[in-house]
């Protein structure tokens, strides 16, 4: 069942409820007041009919005749009663009908003169106890509310006839509401369904406004640019790679068919054997670097993480760099340490961070020809920054956007030996460590990157 549908049955059925329930009240309080007002007739029935009994006077009689005559009504199949008591036992000497019940005598006997009101069915009874000279005597008036009971039939089918009238309308309204409301969704689901991988690039009708609709359409808009990076970046990622494995595969496969072609001297042979080495150790770096890239790009979850000191980082990427590259000139800066430990301390997989800032100092050092880099500790509020700062070669400026992406490499590094995975593989991990990384460059002026990572 579609949500406009769920919607509309819902608010059908809340509405109708409501009108139920004050159809429902609107005709308990009509039937309560038609039967009081019925009784407060039969009282007064009953009181004329004790008078014209029991009052002394011809004058007296024949008054309250003519105001009976004039002014009251019969009521339906109205029968009045009068029963004697005896003054001795207080019991009833005159038979007792047999409409009337004991009990309902009983109460008007207890009643000290006050209307006792008795129903059965549609009949209505109204009784009260008269003392006169002569004794005392119970006057009882009995009728049937005809009239009350057809006009609450009547109330109780207008009731329901409207209450179903009621509810049809307000399905029908709803619905259309609901299509019209639920409409920018169906075209949503409309324009998703024609979206693959093969068309990425198209949008949904963005929307002008707040509301959700809106949102929701810049959301997936968002989302569907996000896939598209990722589905360019993952297709860059795998031409790339396939081009720069088969390089060093085909330079091995080369050799070793020019090896075996024919019966060589053993320096050809020991030639060929160098260049197969020298390719099978550039393959051997580039499928370590792809591995690396890859696990990365795993959530936090996977890696061990431990309290790290950042200054005792950076002196592990300072012998790291001095094992590689012997004879750079990377300088640590430590001006602005603070007193507590707890001012450099961050929390991270070790061997990770130091694959990613030495990645960036090996950069530093690599491309500024062995000139002076300084890698520098800033700790801040909540954040501890580590800049590594380059005299080098640079970057040119409309290249710096691709600096991130997996083997890319700027057009001015043709000289230098490099894969184009250092970079992107140190961003996924400081990534990883909800830090961040900005790269700052000029061409042959050199090359400043910050990292900035969060204390514990």
């Amino acid at each position: 069942m579609k949500i406009q549908t769920k919607t509309t049955l819902l608010f059908t059925m809340l509405t109708a409820t409501i009108f139920l329930v004050l159809n429902i009240t609107v005709y308990l309080f009509m039937n309560s007041y038609s039967h009081t007002d019925f009784n407060k007739r039969l009282e007064l029935r009953a009181k004329i009919s004790a008078k014209f009994r029991f009052e002394q006077g011809e004058v007296s009689t024949e008054a309250f005749r003519e105001i009976q005559k004039e002014y009251l009504e019969k009521l339906p199949e109205e029968q009045p009663f009068i029963l004697q008591l005896d003054k001795t036992s207080g019991k009833t000497i005159t038979p007792l009908p047999k409409q009337v019940p004991q009990s309902f005598v009983n109460d008007i006997i207890n009643s000290n003169g006050r209307t006792v009101f008795y129903q059965t069915r549609f009949r209505h009874f109204a009784g009260l106890l008269y003392k006169d000279e002569t004794g005392n005597f119970i006057v009882i008036k009995s009728a049937t509310n005809r009239y009350g009971s057809e006009l609450m039939q009547q109330l109780l089918t207008i009731k329901l006839v409207t209450l179903i009238c009621a509810v049809v309308l307000i399905f029908t309204v709803g619905m259309y509401f609901a299509k019209k409301t639920f409409k920018p969704i169906r075209d949503i689901t409309d324009s998703v369904k024609q979206i693959s991988q093969l068309n990425l690039h198209r949008r949904l009708p963005e929307q002008e406004g707040t509301d959700e609709i809106a949102e929701l359409t810049r959301t997936f808009n968002q989302m569907l640019s996000r896939l598209g990076t990722a589905f360019a970046t993952q297709n860059n990622f795998i031409s790339n790679a396939s081009h720069e494995l088969r390089t060093p595969l085909t330079a091995i496969v080369g050799e070793a068919d020019y090896a075996l072609g024919k019966v060589r001297t053993v320096q050809a042979y020991q030639q060929s054997l160098q260049q197969i080495i020298q390719q099978a150790g550039v393959l051997q770096e580039l499928i370590k670097g792809l591995l690396s890239l890859a696990q990365t790009g795993f959530d936090g979850e996977s890696q061990r993480m431990e309290i790290i000191r950042a200054d005792q980082l950076l002196f592990d990427v300072k012998e790291n760099c001095d094992a590689i590259l012997p004879g750079n000139k990377l300088r640590l800066h430590f001006d602005n340490l603070p007193a507590a430990e707890t001012g450099v301390s961050i929390k991270g997989n070790f061997d990770l961070l130091k694959v990613a800032i030495g990645n960036i100092a090996i950069n530093g050092c690599k491309y500024s020809g062995r000139g002076i880099v300084t890698l520098e500790l800033i700790p801040e509020k909540n954040w501890v920054m580590i800049v590594v700062k380059d005299n080098g070669i640079g970057i040119p400026a409309n290249e710096l956007k691709h600096i991130y992406d997996p083997f890319f490499r700027a057009s001015n590094t043709k000289g230098y030996d490099g894969y184009g995975i250092g970079l992107p593989l140190s961003v996924n991990i400081i990534n990883l460590h909800q830090g961040t990384i900005d790269v700052k460059s000029v061409v042959n002026e050199g090359t400043t990157v910050t990292i900035k990572l969060p204390l514990i």
